[in-house]
């Protein structure tokens, strides 16, 4: 494929994301406030931010025309760090709710719609990764290979709200969900770092 219609692949991968991160927000939210469920209304709030970095690919491949291999650079650079900033204010995000679930001891209730939410998460997001990450590859981006592990990072976070609600609705064990989370922020910010610093691998 020739690098205009990667560029456009790009585009349109970042459009579907967005796209299917405002739905899965208003779901998520509206399922939160049903089930009285910090983790799911938090879980809305992170498809927000996946959009952000989307949002920034979308600025990232819109920006073409006659522009020298140096002003290439440096806009992708930016886009880089951009998405990196995502990544530590997901971790921040993650961290803030993790603890204060535990020290609030807020349970989720029973959400079928929560449930459903996660399980589509986990089906789409791996796939999204997936398409990112080939296609950043192919244009040697970075900043769209970030982008992919901000999508990867989505389907932790689905996999941590299902056993968050599995294991309370099964178990009782609702400390699971914000035990899960610190090792996502552990993810996010290791992550985060590296592409802000430009130190992050291309997997």
């Amino acid at each position: 494929m020739s690098e205009s219609g990667l560029h456009q692949r790009a585009l349109a991968l970042s459009y579907v994301t967005i796209a299917y991160n405002v739905v899965e927000c208003t779901l998520s939210i509206i399922a939160g406030i049903l089930a009285s469920s910090i983790a799911l209304v938090g879980f809305g709030l992170d498809s927000l931010i996946e959009s952000l970095s989307a949002g920034i690919m979308v600025w990232r491949f819109r920006r073409r025309g006659p522009i020298s291999g140096e002003d290439e650079e440096r806009i992708e650079r930016k886009a880089e760090r951009l998405v990196g900033y995502t990544f530590l204010i997901l971790a921040a995000y993650v961290l803030y709710e993790s603890i204060d679930k535990l020290v609030r001891r807020e349970i989720a209730e029973p959400s079928l719609l929560g449930i459903f939410i996660a399980l589509a998460s986990i089906i789409t997001m791996p796939i999204l990764y997936y398409a990112k990450l080939r296609t950043g590859k192919a244009l040697n981006s970075k900043s769209l290979i970030a982008d992919s592990k901000e999508t990867l990072a989505c389907a932790f976070l689905s996999v941590a709200l299902l056993l968050g609600l599995g294991a309370n609705h099964l178990f009782g064990f609702w400390q699971a969900d914000s035990l899960v989370g610190f090792v996502i922020v552990v993810f996010l910010a290791r992550e985060g770092l590296e592409i802000v610093r430009g130190e992050h691998g291309e997997a």
